[in-house]
């Protein structure tokens, strides 16, 4: 074998070598998805832990033991029947239409008015101090007024949660828009850029991240608003069963509706970061990297 072969073997095996990681690079990988998996895990067990202790304690307390069936053990037999019967599904589909309806009226009419109020100074001048004030104003405050307007309970609850949600989406979407160095646009128009050119090329790259992080602080204000929404008026949704269970003094029920009710609030979140993590512009650096 002559010399250059040789040197042509020696760089494809260590070309090789390389492409195989190290024993201290699989650790490192094992170690970092063992923290990432590990500790919220750690966190919940934790959670829980503390939870069957204390219902434990109860035990012990006479005048306490009655409650000793919201304790996780029957907690989440209950959730099983609750799920068998139909009761979480029809539950979760009621709440999540009225959910959803507020939350897309709340973006349509957010994202819009916020990109007006952060292309227009000077509507963002007048609208600025009577928006401010409004979005003080408690969410549940508006249920009498609805009650009157509105024909149903159900219209009622959406437009609770539609003027619950729409002031993250307005603010977030005119402190984005704000931001935008003013040249983009006159490159833009000097270009000939349409309107449309300028919504999908400039405004929205530049406020995505903020408007689904609006998007995000709108749902968790909406999720709250939501529940006790639905302590009256209406025969379905989880507020309903929590209420129904509250009355019927079926604790275990009550406790599963509780705890339902984190889960599904921690998964719409997790969606929305989710969208969140996707529209960075680090995110988007690194991918094009």
């Amino acid at each position: 074998m002559s010399q250059e072969e040789g040197g042509r073997g020696m760089a494809f095996a260590q070309m090789q070598g390389a492409s195989v990681p190290s024993g201290a690079r699989v650790a490192r990988a094992c170690y970092r998805t063992t923290c990432r998996v590990g500790k919220p895990l750690l966190g919940v067990g934790i959670l829980l832990a503390l939870w069957y202790f204390s219902m434990r304690l109860m035990e012990d307390d006479p005048m306490l033991a009655r409650f000793t069936t919201l304790g996780p053990v029957p907690t989440f037999h209950q959730i099983g029947v609750l799920w068998e019967e139909g009761t979480i599904t029809s539950a979760v589909t009621a709440s999540g239409f009225r959910l959803l309806t507020g939350l897309g009226i709340a973006i349509a009419i957010g994202v819009p008015v916020g990109i007006f109020m952060g292309r227009k100074a000077w509507f963002r001048r007048y609208a600025n101090s009577p928006f401010q004030l409004l979005r003080m104003v408690s969410p549940l405050s508006w249920e009498p007024i609805a009650v009157i307007v509105f024909a149903t309970w159900n219209q009622a609850i959406v437009f609770l949660i539609a003027i619950t949600a729409v002031w993250p989406l307005v603010f977030s979407t005119a402190a984005a828009l704000a931001k935008v160095d003013p040249a983009w646009f006159r490159v833009a128009n000097n270009l000939g850029a349409r309107p449309r050119h300028l919504v999908t090329q400039i405004i929205w790259p530049a406020i995505a991240f903020d408007v689904f992080n609006g998007i995000r602080l709108a749902l968790g204000v909406a999720w709250i608003v939501l529940i006790p929404a639905e302590f009256l008026g209406v025969s379905s949704g989880i507020g309903y069963t929590l209420r129904d269970a509250q009355e019927t003094l079926t604790y275990e029920t009550l406790s599963a509706m509780v705890l339902l009710i984190g889960l599904f609030g921690f998964c719409l979140d997790g969606l929305i970061g989710m969208a969140v993590h996707r529209s960075s512009w680090h995110k988007r650096t690194e991918s094009a990297a």
